[in-house]
């Protein structure tokens, strides 16, 4: 993988994990966060919601590793919210590698992370999750994809589908970048994964802790 200062020419490097997973991994461990980022948490009154957000931000800086060749102690990601322009939430970047983006997402014992150039956004949901209701979803999502889900006998995945779809593009900033969605059965989850599908449309590389989605939307 490449070590570019920028990250231009750096291959993507998407993960999938249980958030039990994440935290038994060798190379991650709580101390990597940032003193800010253990702020943050000390807000999280649930313990299961603030392990989740742990092993987002842990998988988040081993994807980085796995791109730039640093470990993940070296990795600093930050954050900066495109609305109010402040630090601390909002967009991960990496401040060093100007090149590369960065996106997370954690849900109910599930994390994802995405490093790679340009643009990225990924989200992960539960497969059991049920985004509604369509009165609500049409506001955010087309119309007449919202309907034609509706239209089915069982609603419930293919609005998911959308939902997960319509956060990943929602992270990555933009709606004109390569957009793949899949099922991670072993996890029980659903994915999508904006602007990181690899060099001229090859499958993301994976971590031994996921596996690599398929090509296409």
């Amino acid at each position: 993988m490449s070590s570019d200062p920028g990250g231009v020419g750096a291959a993507a490097v998407a993960c999938v994990a249980t958030t039990a997973e994440v935290l038994a991994h060798p190379e991650l461990d709580e101390r990597l966060l940032a003193p800010w980022e253990r702020r943050r948490l000390a807000g999280i009154r649930v313990p299961a919601r603030r392990d989740d957000v742990v092993a987002a931000r842990l998988l988040l800086r081993l994807c980085a590793s796995r791109v730039t060749g640093l470990p993940p102690r070296d990795v600093t990601p930050a954050q900066r919210c495109p609305g109010c322009g402040r630090d601390g939430h909002g967009r991960p970047y990496l401040s060093d590698r100007p090149g590369l983006g960065a996106s997370f997402s954690h849900a109910d014992g599930l994390a994802a992370a995405v490093v790679g150039p340009g643009p990225v956004g990924i989200d992960v949901e539960p497969l059991t999750r049920r985004p509604g209701p369509a009165s609500v979803l049409r506001r955010l999502l087309p119309h007449d994809e919202v309907d034609a889900a509706c239209a089915e006998p069982d609603p419930g995945p293919a609005l998911l589908r959308l939902w997960v779809r319509r956060e990943a593009l929602f992270k990555a900033g933009r709606d004109d970048v390569p957009l793949t969605v899949w099922t991670d059965r072993f996890r029980a989850a659903v994915v999508a994964l904006a602007g990181a599908d690899g060099v001229a449309g090859a499958p993301v590389p994976s971590l031994s802790l996921g596996q690599a989605p398929p090509s296409g939307r």
